[in-house]
């Protein structure tokens, strides 16, 4: 049977992309995967006709070469018996189907997570919570913090290896980190029993980390807080993480910061609001009032005569910087008229007797709802 046009095995065409090339095999790599269709001739037939297309379209020679000869570019041994699918990188691209399928399950991306032959794996991230003001958000600060963390061991400089020997090459995998077994067509690669995937064996360990090329130590790092910082602001330190196993990229550290409560203010964004008391004769006559801000200093506010409970007064700039932009909020002065208590005879005196002289214009919202209330009463009674 004449081989079909590896473009319409794949169902691309022929100016198709790697990655559409790439997307379009692993799509039918997984229909076609013979444990998803067990007995079914005509799927393992696909199955191989789908690797042969990829193995000649995914490299740009060979695919070059197909573009200009067709499948002759693979007769007498350019691909191996069988065509591409069936040669020296067969193995390699059946390593490719088990990762994209089963790579989640059997804990994916293996030569990332280990380095492949130079045996060092990379350091985990760490998370350090740290508690600030709203006073040190507003202002921004360089924190000091220890961080207990595996660090870079400085006798072998990583390696694990005794000062003055080195790794050896694993006999088992010839320093792959991997060993295959042939089951019928498939060539399955699996993780090296004997240095778990490292290439490496170190016959004789650093006795200060035991081979693993990390110790444990408590550092003191800075930590640059900008100024204008949320609650739940994640900072990023690179490469402050744990170190990597044996001479391995180390990971990052994240600060996640949390801002305390403040006794006179509450922040909403870039705004802050402050609930300020004041007397009844200063909301009666008028006057002003000094409030404080978060710079530490007091600032004046006008208040009318007539000023009532609930009233806010915009101070335009004096709220929290906002973050990577030269502009900040606003603060608003929220202000509550506190009733007299504790009165001397003399002060209830002369509030009785201002009692006597008051009238609607006076008190105009409650001498209106009594008003209201009584000509409601009477209506209904008539």
């Amino acid at each position: 049977m004449a081989k079909r046009d590896y473009y319409e095995v794949l169902g691309i065409k022929r100016v198709a992309t790697e990655i559409e090339i790439k997307s379009a095999y692993r799509s039918l790599a997984k229909e076609y995967h013979p444990d998803r269709n067990a007995g079914d001739k005509e799927a393992e037939r696909r199955f191989k006709e789908v690797n042969e297309a990829y193995e000649a379209l995914k490299d740009p020679q060979k695919r070059a070469a197909y573009d200009q000869f067709g499948h002759a570019a693979f007769e007498g041994g350019m691909g191996g018996r069988g065509g591409p699918g069936f040669g020296p990188d067969f193995a390699s691209s059946m390593s490719d189907i088990f990762d994209d399928l089963f790579g989640d399950l059997m804990g994916g991306r293996r030569g990332q997570a280990r380095g492949g032959r130079s045996g060092r794996e990379a350091g985990a991230d760490l998370r350090y919570n740290l508690e600030i003001s709203l006073t040190e958000a507003y202002t921004g600060k360089t924190a000091q913090i220890r961080v207990p963390a595996s660090v870079k061991c400085e006798t072998c400089s990583g390696t694990g290896a005794k000062p003055g020997t080195k790794a050896k090459t694993c006999t088992t995998c010839g320093g792959i980190g991997k060993v295959r077994a042939s089951q019928g067509f498939f060539t399955i690669e699996r993780t090296c029993p004997h240095c778990q995937g490292r290439g490496e064996m170190i016959d004789d360990p650093c006795s200060d980390c035991t081979g693993s090329g990390r110790v444990q130590k408590e550092r003191t790092l800075s930590v640059n807080i900008p100024a204008g910082v949320e609650d739940g602001t994640r900072i990023r330190l690179a490469g402050e993480g744990e170190a990597g196993l044996r001479g391995g990229t180390p990971g990052d550290l994240y600060i996640f910061l949390s801002i305390k409560a403040h006794e006179f203010f509450q922040r909403d964004g870039a705004d802050i609001f402050c609930k300020v008391p004041i007397s009844m004769t200063t909301a009666a006559l008028g006057g002003q009032i000094d409030v404080p801000t978060l710079e530490g200093t007091t600032t004046r506010v006008k208040i009318p005569e007539g000023t009532e409970s609930r009233k806010q007064f915009r101070l335009r700039g004096k709220g929290m910087p906002v973050l990577r932009a030269k502009v900040s909020g606003d603060m608003y002065i929220e202000v509550d008229v506190e009733t007299p208590k504790n009165l001397t005879r003399k002060q209830r005196e002369l509030l009785e007797e201002f009692e006597r002289a008051s009238h609607k214009e006076t008190s105009p919202e409650s001498a209106g709802f009594f008003s209201r209330v009584k000509e409601f009463f009477e209506g209904k009674s008539g």
